[in-house]
């Protein structure tokens, strides 16, 4: 991928750009996450620098920058590996939240999503960059209700991206860590609930775990508002 939406943006005198994309829409069983990014607005430049350590940091960024993508295609090593470098990396600064099936069934998937999103930004957004001008960029066609005090701030604007984790290197990031973190999630709960096999499935509506469902129903993390399709 590139950092040409990044740079473009940048250029708009925005001056935080944080990339939004969440993982588990779709899944009958277990939370719903969401993953906020901000790159470093120096490495949009992305010179080499003389200093060793400096370089080291440059290679590991133009790595990420290499191999990342929306994670529906890359492979789970790929993904793994990607979320990896990511963390060590000084020029990425991440946020994630879960929000659990018993939430999502109260107040929707939609809301849930909604709601973790926020979370996200909360961790990322802190009292000292608030009055910067800073653009959200949202993966999908659905904006932010920005209804939190904190949010009411003139200088935040948001842009909604069909397939953004397809386009924009943030929200690919962004896809990239709220899918990792939400599969190892249901790994563990595999350990818990191992009749299901989380593990392999994640929780999706695949033929595998319709007919699990059909033999054994639903447990605690199973999302009771969603229908098995027959």
């Amino acid at each position: 991928m590139n950092l040409k939406k990044e740079k473009y943006y940048s250029q708009k005198n925005y001056q935080i750009i944080i990339g939004l994309d969440e993982a588990g829409r779709g899944s009958l069983a277990g939370p719903v996450s969401a993953a906020a990014v901000i790159v470093n607005p120096k490495i949009y430049s992305l010179k080499t620098p003389k200093e060793k350590s400096n370089q080291q940091k440059n290679k590991i960024f133009q790595e990420i920058l290499k191999r990342a993508n929306d994670s529906k295609k890359l492979t789970p090593k790929e993904r793994e590996f990607v979320f990896k470098l990511i963390k060590k990396s000084p020029d990425i600064k991440f946020s994630y939240s879960f929000i659990q099936s018993q939430t999502i069934d109260k107040i929707n998937i939609n809301q849930a999503i909604q709601k973790a999103m926020l979370n996200c930004l909360k961790k990322i957004l802190t009292p000292k960059i608030k009055n910067k001008r800073i653009l959200i960029l949202i993966d999908g066609n659905q904006p932010l209700i920005l209804n939190d005090i904190f949010f009411k701030n003139k200088n935040i604007v948001q842009k909604t991206i069909i397939k953004g984790d397809g386009k924009i290197f943030s929200i690919a990031l962004a896809s990239i860590i709220a899918k990792v973190n939400r599969d190892q999630t249901m790994k563990n709960l595999s350990l818990k609930y191992p009749q299901y096999n989380f593990a392999k499935h994640k929780g999706y509506g695949t033929q595998e775990h319709c007919q699990l469902l059909k033999k054994y129903g639903f447990c605690k993390i199973h999302r009771q508002s969603f229908k098995l399709k027959s």
